[in-house]
């Protein structure tokens, strides 16, 4: 055989983000033999040595943030310029895309994708207009537009929507399928008896997941729940204010920050239910997880309806009632759940990261021929 087709993805970083935890996944389960991924990145990443081991390549360059637009532009050229034996290029920045698959184009790379994972744009309104600038660029040095939901793709693709590809967000299953054995373990690690009701959210700390509304809903649920946890995974630039409101909530001792973890799949044994209260999403893989461990799991209206995989676990409130969310984890906590065994409906409805991956794989060696 001969050398495998290289793809680069171009991120800011490969840190544990729901789009690079897909990447992951994918890159996990596709053929190596045959598809190699390497990376342009901005930031050291989580995920860098097991690229690494994995054999692919982290280049690096600043990210516009650090060094201005003109310089910003000035780096991605260059590397392309250098690196234009690549054939593909996967870009996952959804608007910043637009500067990435320019100069990709302008150095002659053939298929140049831009991937869209969100449905709004990150920062105040100078980044975000920064931002929609950068998007302008998308359609006219794109080849092919991917997307974690139709949302998704309607937010950056626009009238170009319907042309778009709607790549699953998947998951490996099977490691997500409940186990009480691991549950009680995990509780055992956390110090959480098992009659201990278990709240949990994953997601970086940042305005999007909004921690401060979650805050407020564990605070009215734990006075008439005095043996409840909520859990915390992640982290990010608002810690320090979600720290600090944990005080101010006399939480202390009851909301664990577990930080970044490798083992997402264990901890979600642990949890009787997940709150994801984000302002906006596309797909998050994290509520995908959530739903691959069997639990339940109240959402914003916010969120896609594509992000309930039809499984029962799913329901959707306003972020304008927080007394709703409240009577629901009353509800939740007042009832025994059997939690399901599910990873064969994950499959069935094309959330198995091996059917992605396997579509993937396809359609790289299609479109290069």
């Amino acid at each position: 055989m001969g050398n495998p087709l290289r793809i680069l993805h171009v991120v800011v970083n490969m840190n544990r983000g729901g789009a690079e935890t897909l990447i992951m996944n994918l890159y996990r389960n596709i053929d190596r033999t045959k598809i190699q991924f390497d990376f342009l990145t901005c930031k050291k990443g989580d995920f860098d040595q097991e690229i690494n081991r994995l054999g692919g390549k982290v280049y690096r360059i600043p990210y516009v943030t650090d060094i201005g637009h003109f310089q910003y532009l000035k780096r991605l050229n260059e590397f392309f310029l250098i690196n234009n034996h690549y054939k593909i290029v996967h870009s996952h920045m959804d608007r910043m895309s637009g500067f990435v698959l320019w100069a990709a184009k302008k150095a002659g790379i053939s298929h140049r994708i831009s991937h869209s994972h969100n449905t709004s744009s990150e920062g105040g309104l100078a980044v975000r207009t920064y931002k929609w600038f950068a998007g302008q660029f998308i359609i006219p040095n794109a080849t092919n537009l991917f997307a974690c939901s139709s949302d998704a793709a309607k937010w950056l693709f626009k009238e170009r929507s319907n042309s778009s590809i709607i790549l699953k967000n998947g998951i490996e299953s099977n490691r997500f399928e409940f186990s009480q054995g691991i549950r009680n373990q995990v509780r055992d690690e956390l110090q959480l008896s098992p009659h201990t009701f278990v709240v949990g959210h994953v997601g970086r700390f940042n305005v999007q997941k909004n921690h401060s509304f979650l805050l407020d809903i564990f605070a009215d649920f734990h006075r008439k729940h005095s043996d409840s946890i909520l859990l915390l995974i992640g982290d990010g630039e608002l810690k320090r204010e979600i720290e600090k409101k944990i005080r101010n909530l006399n939480l202390v001792g009851r909301v664990k920050l577990l930080g970044v973890r490798e083992d997402i799949y264990k901890i979600l044994q642990a949890m009787d239910v997940f709150v994801f209260p984000s302002i906006h999403e596309g797909l998050p893989v994290s509520l995908i997880e959530a739903q691959g461990a069997g639990l339940p799991c109240i959402i914003s209206d916010k969120i896609s309806s594509e992000a309930d995989l039809g499984m029962g676990l799913v329901q959707y409130f306003s972020l304008g009632d927080k007394n709703n969310w409240v009577s629901k984890l009353t509800k939740i906590a007042s009832k025994h759940i059997d939690r399901l065994s599910v990873s064969h409906l994950l499959a069935k409805r094309g959330f198995d990261i091996r059917e992605a991956a396997n579509y993937l794989e396809q359609f790289y060696s299609k479109i290069t021929g």
